[in-house]
């Protein structure tokens, strides 16, 4: 697998996904050569891949406050999935 370049790893979630989704409207588009296409499509998955690592990251904090029977609270991961 490809590693994810620093400069897409520095990205927020948000700032990752806003370019995922403009490589998508460029590339439906087919406007532009084909070589840089596929490089578009090449960082795409990248984005994708970085997209998903934060979303899992995110998802792995958040976790779900159970009270005990006893009235003691704990936590235990959420299953959001």
């Amino acid at each position: 697998m490809t590693e994810i370049p620093a400069d897409i790893a520095a990205m927020s979630f948000e700032d990752a996904l806003a370019e995922l989704e403009r490589i998508v409207r460029q590339l439906e588009e087919g406007k532009g050569r084909l070589d840089e296409s596929i490089g578009a499509y090449e960082r795409g998955a990248l984005l994708r891949r970085h997209c998903e690592a934060k979303l899992r990251e995110a998802q792995a904090k958040v976790e779900r406050i159970l009270v005990g029977a006893n009235g003691a609270i704990t936590t235990e991961p959420a299953d959001i999935g």
